[in-house]
């Protein structure tokens, strides 16, 4: 399954504004997800299981974690005499005070000399902050046999949100007529997911030309591909089925880890021949008190339940004292109920206490409550 001849580059620079406190110390792609993982490890499984050596992961803000997280290879198996994970935060000063690429273009021109270390025939380019399982390899065959220029994973999403994307275009063959970044009125539904095969050579001299180009924004979507369109290159759609999903907001976050509760969940992270790779954490098994009630509920290893816990996800080490009751809620690691406290329709973070007593959340809220700072109750 091994193939020298593609290299993978992980964008993980987002900042995550949109998560609020959570991406306050921590960058977006180390927040936790599911109990006991971090969203990173979905692009980094996915290589490892596809047969990918050799991976780029690309940083700038709130890195520290993340730099020494990924650092680690042989989490994912990548930690051969051949294979790697390489943490590359932004080389060149964009100004006096912010270490940061310009675009997720200019992410991957900063890197062209580590790149070109290995002289791959194909770069991989993802999102470091997607959760999905995807075999890249497949999407690699499918690349050679159009002898594409560009490949672009996309996925269908409802027309209503489809603006919201960037959005390709195509003809019965899959092949791309037009990308329109996030158009008001689209004419399809596919969205682009950010996953990108890109043939080195062509994207070596598109990427040198975009660097010397001040007008550009030195992105893929608004400048690469479009580029790559009028120039008459050769780009194909890769029609991804499956479980997907951007978790760029609170309520988006809250939706990828209540989908766990169904049973028919397409991601199922149990699956033998598939395996999202993580941190193995220390923490005794799970304790559910005699007198706890659970229902419809996903939790993990070092968790103490003593009251209700109903509809929720609980990560590694979360407590519910006796008498509380979590519902339709995501506790994130550490994070602690105390008695007689309710909490309905939140998210809580990382280490976060809720009081004796209070009340946090809504049953009838529109969106989710994050609760980032500790709740107080009866003292």
């Amino acid at each position: 399954m091994k193939h020298d001849n593609m290299l993978a580059m992980i964008l993980a620079g987002g900042r995550g504004t949109r998560l609020h406190d959570l991406t306050k110390k921590v960058a977006k792609p180390a927040v936790s997800y599911g109990g006991k993982y971090r969203i990173i490890d979905f692009p980094l499984s996915n290589c490892a299981n596809s047969g990918i050596d050799i991976v780029g992961v690309l940083t700038q803000y709130e890195s520290v974690l993340l730099n020494s997280y990924a650092a680690a290879g042989r989490r994912w198996g990548l930690d051969a005499k051949d294979s790697g994970v390489y943490v590359l935060p932004p080389r060149e000063k964009a100004d006096a005070n912010l270490d940061v690429y310009r675009g997720t273009a200019d992410a991957i021109s900063q890197n062209i000399d580590f790149i070109d270390t290995y002289s791959p025939d194909y770069l991989l380019i993802l999102s470091g902050d997607h959760i999905y399982k995807m075999n890249y390899d497949k999407m690699l065959e499918y690349h050679k046999q159009n002898n594409a220029d560009a490949t672009i994973a996309v996925i269908e999403v409802p027309m209503k949100e489809a603006s919201r994307f960037g959005i390709m275009n195509t003809d019965e063959t899959g092949h791309i007529v037009e990308f329109e970044e996030k158009p008001e009125h689209p004419k399809s539904n596919l969205a682009s997911m950010g996953i990108y095969i890109f043939n080195w050579k062509l994207l070596r001299k598109i990427l040198l030309a975009d660097m010397k180009n001040a007008d550009s924004n030195h992105d893929f979507g608004k400048d690469i591909i479009p580029t790559m369109l009028n120039d008459g290159k050769s780009l194909y759609a890769y029609k991804f089925k499956g479980y997907w999903k951007d978790v760029g907001t609170i309520d988006s976050l809250w939706e990828a880890n209540m989908d766990l509760l169904d049973k028919n969940n397409k991601l199922d992270l149990n699956d033998p021949n598939w395996k999202i790779y993580t941190e193995d954490a220390t923490a005794l098994p799970q304790y559910i008190g005699a007198d706890a009630t659970v229902e419809r509920a996903f939790i993990t290893q070092g968790c103490i339940v003593d009251g209700t816990v109903k509809n929720s996800v609980l990560f590694t080490g979360a407590k519910v004292a006796a008498g509380a009751k979590v519902i339709d809620s995501v506790l994130m690691p550490g994070a602690e109920v105390a008695e007689g406290a309710v909490v309905t329709r939140a998210l809580v973070a990382d280490g976060i206490k809720i009081g004796k007593n209070a009340v946090v959340g809504d049953a009838a809220s529109e969106n989710i409550e994050l609760v980032a700072k500790r709740v107080k109750g009866d003292e």
